[in-house]
């Protein structure tokens, strides 16, 4: 493939969260969840992910329990047969922006937007690839390069010419914390959100790695002891033969 088809190679960025002893900065994750609510909700699912999920990672509990309850869901049939809605749970997962991938579609000009709960995982680059992506719109395309009619010029993206148009722009969300909202703050934060999301227990497992490792060294460390002292006498001993007296 050519450079121009596979997308040009995105930038390595140094991302705090895949250090090993780092884990995710939730203010970072709570800011990425406000610009995907505000921004790429109006057509990107979430479908892996509950409301619960964001309860002690990014919000409390009363603000996921308010954001729940400000969608509907349906209910299980009654005797009638008859399908109601409900406000929503913590339990309930974070709804579609449309019904099926047919309304996605028609909605999009045939493109269907992918749904974001695996991205970071989906695609080769990982969060490299989705920074230089969302951050990657020129004002205009390049001498020579051709966008077909529909399309957006956009080099990371195989082909160069993506259904997506550039979506964020400086100012477009305001921050609780009043963190300036430039493109390259909330194309880092939504990133970091999706990371989050495509791998939610990665806080937890790199704890756990620590602790193995802590133990195996110590487990280590005790058998080298037992063996050396179990094996020393044998190790060390010397045979002397003393042949018989004539």
């Amino acid at each position: 493939m050519t450079p121009q088809e596979e997308g040009l190679h995105p930038t390595k960025y140094p991302w705090e969260h895949e250090r090993f002893t780092k884990t995710f900065d939730h203010q970072t994750l709570r800011r990425g969840f406000q610009v995907y609510r505000e921004v790429c909700s109006s057509c990107h699912s979430l479908n892996r992910i509950p409301w619960r999920s964001l309860v002690g990672s990014s919000h409390t509990v009363d603000e996921m329990k308010v954001m729940a309850e400000e969608n509907e869901y349906d209910t299980e049939p009654n005797d009638e047969g008859e399908i109601e809605k409900r406000p929503g749970k913590l339990s309930d997962y974070i709804p579609a922006p449309y019904k099926n991938d047919e309304a996605a579609r028609a909605a999009n000009n045939g493109a269907l937007p992918p749904d974001l709960s695996l991205m970071v995982k989906a695609r080769h680059g990982g969060c490299n690839y989705i920074f230089s992506l969302l951050t990657g719109y020129p004002e205009e395309p390049p001498p020579g390069a051709t966008v077909a009619p529909g399309l957006n010029f956009n080099p990371y993206f195989p082909g160069t010419g993506i259904a997506m148009a550039r979506v964020l722009y400086d100012g477009l969300v305001e921050y609780e914390d009043g963190t300036p909202a430039t493109t390259s703050q909330m194309a880092k934060d939504v990133v970091e959100f999706l990371n989050w999301s495509a791998e939610p227990e990665m806080d937890q497992r790199k704890k756990m790695g620590v602790a193995t490792i802590a133990i195996t060294s110590v487990l280590l460390a005790l058998s080298i002891w037992v063996k050396r002292y179990k094996w020393s006498p044998i190790k060390t001993r010397k045979i002397v033969y003393n042949p018989p007296m004539r």
